[in-house]
């Protein structure tokens, strides 16, 4: 019905394509011609049509002529030198919309509670017309579960109530084409109320039976619908039958009563059951749905061919289709088995196979699939062509990037055969290949991560066999642009100076260009803000000045930007003023008012001494959102008008709010409301992505339009999608209340092009951009080839593997995984397996390094890509041994016999040997009483042997030692351990102890010391060694010597001198001295009897103590006891022989001058419980015959013990 017709797209893009090709290789361009309904459209006889030149399309004058003369189907041809190509058929209908016939219809009486129909039944147009039901008043009748309209434009009552009696049911119908709406005579309705209705179980309005069958094809929407009746009114469910609905792509309409299903696939075939339920009972409904499919492409649409004399070749159309559909062949728009035959053409279903081509050859190939359903049409241009190569980039081009950035060097080629693309730096010395360069499919040389010394002249080579071409260009690598001082955060007094400093590197060569914004917008247009070439100064500083500066230094290739904020505060005090908000504006006015914009005028309320810096105008949408108050725009304080730009199909209210420097004020009254008409969508929807959930798939999202955007009612998208590189259709969808879509059948990440286009009502959006994104991924096909292991240490190896090709991925590439793991260590006594370990390696990496490893062991390791799915598969284990290192240090290390000059030491292997133990290095050296290091010796003992006996030592010394364990790599870390031979001497363990000595006297020994400490008491006590009597104690009162008296001669003694006081505890020992040579006392009657007093005396005391321990009665000793060992590097010594226990140094590596000697413990108790519970046992020592001292151990206890006791231990002989 319009004025103009205009049949475009004569031809797919492919022919296009073609048609463009053929215009370039021959003299002349293409020739189109039309046909009509299957014979020839000459239009030279008609004045009203004419083609446009070069492109076949064809324009219909038919402002003076009827429109359906020119109805039919169309089918473009192109001809030239090389072959014939043909376009889809092209069905022109006139656009229909009759009028209803003429009827008369009765009023329809009915009694309450029954059910209705109400015929609308249109008249059949071109496209069929949109159906809804009004009143009198074009107000759209309210619809319910009771009452709703069906697919068909009935309207169905369930059952009818007295409410339901008007005379204005009006159908009608609007045929979008024309635009045009028809209406149907009004039908009265009348419900009578003469009798109760009873209440009745479901029944099916439609569809009739128990049963249907529904046919639907393939990526078309599926609607089913179940009308019941019943009193109460039942409700609608679904269920399928045979399997899950799809969830995504379901939806229901009409309260449930229509069931709907958006691109529909064959999985969508099967039963489906509609249940009406109420409280009296349940009907159901199945409907048998069959799946149906016209033609589409499986592997995408023939491709052309490019071959060169004596190649081969094949044009593939594959396609599928329910039923299964049918193919055939035509050459130059003529089936090929009416074409001249050509031996190297072979025709096997569905792909044509070419062996052997001649010039001559080229054609253009017709592939059509064809169904019940639909068909396809696809031209494929065979072009043998014997051509040599030809570089197509502009020749000595200049490329420039910025140091560490990717380069992109292009060579675009063109010849027959393909040529080969080969590249070359200056001298051709040798090609480009391997890091840093990769050179495309394309030809485009890549240069990752640009250095200075890329620097240069590149030569691009294409070859083939019928020639060589070569183009040059350069690459320039610049400097990276830099700020090296930025602005630095100022706050300046109102009325001064403010600064900001931004001083810039960058390559000599481009030229800099500094730009200053103020809150990421333009600098005001102030004199008092002057820009220099590296700073910015705001001279007399206001208020306004305020914000966030950010100097941005930009270069033709890259830039850099720094921000700073300035804060400006008071000057100097003022005077106090009251600032309060200001009032609220008044008095607001709507006028020149249009459908986009209105202009809005209001009254400014009181400041209260605080200026208005400007008024916020809000509005409210009262149809979309009722009670939310949105910012609109705002204006400077000295303005009192607004020119408002509004949106369609949007009822306002405005409102206006004051700021001034205390805050904002209360909002105004609101203005009167202003409605706009609706509209088209001014704008399309944003963020369109596409993206993959299933390998087979496509989603496409959006962000959907506010109520604000949408301009008018009935939004909905459409949605449009076509597979990159592959020449084939836009295919689209309409798509109601959703903000995706999803495309099934798509092959595995394939690139798409995508289109969102926003339509309401009242038309359609503007023409959308084009987005790209892939259908799904699915997990690579192929595992990394050439997987190789190089041990570079004994606890590292590198691993090289090939890349997967980019056609195995079958996705976005995220990188690759080494897993490897330990079998077993390659000493014989280690069989340890450790859990596998993975390495990831983001990107297109091929190698790696594996830290951590075990030395001389065997390991596996495979490897395997990943991308956004998951892990392909692995690669065969590669097993690699590490070499030998270093052992680790001996396990232990102890002091199994300690004598006077001598020392038995025993160790046990490492457990980390990384290697054949080849023997073990021991060094030692003594420590003295002021914690020097005597000289070291070292000894070199066998692999085989674990335990050394060292001789020649001195008598009473401490020595450390060190054992290590050698591989032949080297010598691992030491152990440590120090002992002291059996003593001589006791060196002092306390400083408050010092020269102790002892000596031979007329009556005894003479036991003399010096004492610092703060002690007041100081004991003597002795024993025989290796007796289990009780310690004899005798109380020197403050002096500083004392003589032993009544010694055995012949026996050795041990000695002990004790500190005892209320704060300290210090023990040491002396060694053994020689009784004096006196009267054998012994045999002096006296001496018995006083003896034999004394054991009488310390047999009651013990039984005495004997009964008090079993009482439960605390033993003082108990807590000196404690006192003395609380120390837990306390060594004991060995009560039996009086030789000190064996020494281990737990902190192996602490220096040795600085250490000192346990000085307490725990001591070991067996028979005697004097001494050891009276002050706690120190530690034990013994005298030679000279008297001198072996060795001396002290300690602190930090307990609170009543009795603190510093011991001397003495044996005389």
């Amino acid at each position: 019905s319009g004025k103009r017709v205009r049949l475009r797209d004569c031809f797919l893009a492919s022919l296009f394509f073609l048609c463009s090709n053929v215009y370039a290789l021959s003299m002349y361009g293409p020739v189109f011609s039309w046909t009509r309904d299957g014979t020839h459209f000459d239009i030279d006889h008609l004045s009203n049509v004419n083609m446009k030149q070069r492109s076949g399309t064809l324009v219909v004058d038919i402002r003076n002529d009827k429109a359906e003369h020119y109805e039919g189907t169309y089918q473009c041809t192109a001809r030239n030198d090389h072959g014939t190509a043909l376009s889809h058929n092209i069905v022109v209908r006139q656009s229909r919309s009759p009028l209803w016939s003429k009827e008369k219809i009765k009023p329809i009486v009915v009694q309450e509670g029954v059910p209705l129909v109400l015929p609308c039944r249109p008249p059949a147009g071109l496209p069929p017309p949109i159906i809804f039901w009004m009143d009198n008043n074009f107000q759209r009748l309210p619809q319910s579960r009771r009452v709703s309209q069906s697919l068909n434009g009935d309207l169905y009552f369930s059952n009818v109530l007295r409410a339901d009696s008007r005379n204005d049911y009006i159908c009608y119908a609007r045929f979008p084409h024309t635009q045009t709406i028809q209406q149907k005579q009004p039908i009265t309705v009348k419900v009578l109320n003469q009798e109760p209705t009873d209440e009745r179980r479901p029944t099916f309005l439609t569809p009739s039976g128990q049963s249907s069958s529904k046919v639907v094809l393939r990526g078309q929407v599926l609607e089913m619908e179940c009308i019941a009746e019943g009193l109460p009114t039942p409700e609608i469910s679904w269920t399928k039958v045979s399997g899950e609905l799809p969830a995504e792509r379901t939806s229901y309409l009409h309260y449930q009563k229509t069931l709907r299903i958006v691109n529909v696939s064959e999985a969508d075939a099967g039963e489906y059951r509609c249940i009406a339920r109420n409280e009296l009972g349940s009907v159901h409904q199945t409907i048998h749905v069959a799946v149906k499919a016209a033609p589409y492409w499986i592997s995408g649409s023939p491709k052309n061919l490019i071959l060169a004399p004596g190649e081969n070749g094949a044009l593939t159309c594959r396609a599928s289709g329910t039923p299964k559909p049918a193919i055939s062949w035509a050459m130059n728009g003529v089936p090929i088995e009416n074409s001249p035959n050509d031996l190297s053409r072979r025709v096997d279903d569905d792909t044509i196979i070419f062996t052997n081509v001649q010039t001559g050859s080229s054609a253009v190939y017709q592939c059509n699939v064809s169904n019940e359903y639909g068909y396809l049409l696809s031209n494929a241009f065979v072009n043998v062509l014997s051509e040599p190569p030809r570089v197509l980039t502009p020749a000595h081009h200049v490329y420039q990037v910025i140091k560490n950035h990717q380069a992109l060097l292009d060579c675009s080629s063109f010849g027959s055969p393909i040529p080969e693309i080969t590249w070359f730096k200056d001298s051709r010395a040798s090609t480009l290949d391997g890091e840093p360069y990769k050179i495309h499919d394309n030809g485009t040389l890549e240069i990752h991560g640009s250095q200075t010394r890329h620097n240069g002249k590149y030569t691009c080579v294409a070859k083939n066999m019928l020639g060589i071409s070569e183009n040059h260009v350069y690459l320039e690598v610049k400097e990276p642009t830099r700020i090296l001082k930025q602005p630095e955060y100022k706050v300046v007094q109102r009325g001064r100076d403010a600064v900001f400093e931004c001083k810039v590197k960058h390559d000599p060569t481009l030229i800099p260009t500094m730009t200053w914004l103020k809150d990421d917008d333009e600098l005001p247009d102030d004199e008092r803000l002057v820009v220099d070439s590296d700073s910015l100064t705001i001279t007399d500083v206001t208020d306004s000045d305020a914000g966030v500066y950010t100097c941005i230094m930009n270069t033709t290739l890259d830039q850099d930007s720094a921000s700073a904020e300035l804060t400006v505060v008071e000057a100097t005090p003022t005077p106090p003023v009251v600032y309060e908000l200001p009032d609220a504006p008044t008095d607001l006015e709507l006028t020149e008012q249009k459908k986009r914009s209105v202009q809005l005028t209001w009254t400014p309320g009181d400041e209260h001494n605080s200026p208005i810096e400007k008024f916020i105008i809000q509005y409210e949408d009262s149809l979309h959102h009722k009670g939310h108050w949105h910012n609109l725009t705002q204006v400077s304080g000295m303005k009192t008008t607004a020119h408002l730009k509004l949106s369609p199909f949007t009822h306002y209210t405005f409102r206006v709010l004051a700021l001034n420097g205390v805050g904002l004020s209360r909002p105004s009254l609101p203005s009167r409301m202003y409605k706009t008409d609706p509209a088209a969508p001014d704008v399309n929807p944003a963020d369109v992505h596409g993206f993959g959930t299933e390998h087979d798939n496509l989603v496409i999202s959006w962000k959907p339009l506010t109520a604000n955007q949408s301009n008018g009612p009935g939004l909905y998208y459409r949605v449009m999608w076509r597979q990159k590189g592959v020449e084939s259709d836009w295919t689209a969808v309409p798509v109601r209340n959703a903000s995706k879509f999803v495309v099934s059948g798509t092959p595995t990440f394939a690139p798409y092009e995508l289109k969102v286009q926003a339509l309401n009502d009242h038309g359609a959006g503007p023409e959308p951009d084009v987005a790209h994104g892939y259908s799904g991924e699915d997990l690579p096909l192929a595992a990394p080839d050439n997987v190789q292991v190089q041990v570079i240490s004994s606890t590292q190896a590198a691993v090289h593997w090939d890349a997967v090709p980019a056609k195995l991925l079958r996705g976005h590439l995220k990188g690759y995984k080494v897993y490897y793991w330990k079998e077993r260590g390659l000493h014989k006594h280690n069989h340890h397996h450790e859990e596998k370990q993975i390495l990831t390696f983001g990107g297109n990496h091929t190698h790696g390094k594996l830290p951590g490893l075990h030395p001389f062991s065997l390991y596996s390791c495979h490897v395997r890509v990943f991308n956004g799915k998951g892990e392909g598969p692995p690669s065969p284990i590669q097993p690699f041994e590490t070499d030998e290192g270093v052992p680790g240090a001996p396990s232990s290390l102890v002091i199994t016999d300690s004598n006077v000059d001598s020392l038995t030491l025993e160790w046990s292997p490492p457990h980390d040997r990384n290697g054949h133990i080849t023997g073990y290095t021991l060094k030692y050296h003594p420590v003295n009483n002021t914690h020097a290091l005597g000289p070291l010796e070292e000894l070199a003992l066998p692999s085989n042997e674990t335990s050394v006996v060292l001789v020649n030592l001195k008598y009473s010394t401490r020595y450390k030692f060190y054992l290590n364990a050698k591989t032949k790599i080297g010598a691992g870390p030491p152990i440590s351990q120090e002992a002291v031979t059996i003593m001589d001497e006791a060196p002092p363990v306390s400083e408050d102890f010092g020269n102790v000595s002892s000596t031979n006297a007329d009556d005894g020994v003479l036991i003399s010391w010096e004492y610092t400490g703060p002690e007041k008491d100081i004991y003597v006590e002795y024993k025989m060694k290796d007796s289990k009597q009780h310690w004899h104690k005798e109380l020197v009162n403050g002096s500083d010597n004392f003589v032993v008296k009544g010694l055995k001669a012949g026996v050795s003694y041990w000695v002990r001198l004790v500190a005892s006081g209320q704060s300290d505890l210090a023990c040491f020992t002396l060694s053994p001295a020689v009784a004096s040579r006196q009267v054998d006392i012994a045999t002096q009657g006296w001496f018995i009897g006083l003896m034999c007093a004394i054991a009488l005396l310390i047999l009651i005391l013990l039984i005495i103590c004997f009964i008090q321990r079993n009482k439960g009665g605390k033993y003082p000793g108990d807590e000196r006891e404690r006192g003395c060992h609380t120390d837990p590097e306390f060594q004991p010594m060995k009560e039996e022989d009086c030789t000190f226990g064996e020494y281990s140094d737990n902190e192996d590596h602490k220096p040795l001058k600085g250490s000192r000697t346990p000085s307490n413990g725990t001591v070991k108790r067996e028979d005697s419980d004097d001494s050891l519970v009276d002050y706690g046992e120190g530690g034990d020592g013994q005298f030679n015959e000279d008297g001198s001292f072996i060795g001396q151990y002290s300690g602190k206890s930090e307990a609170p013990s009543p009795v603190n006791a510093m011991n001397s231990l003495n044996s005389f002989v």
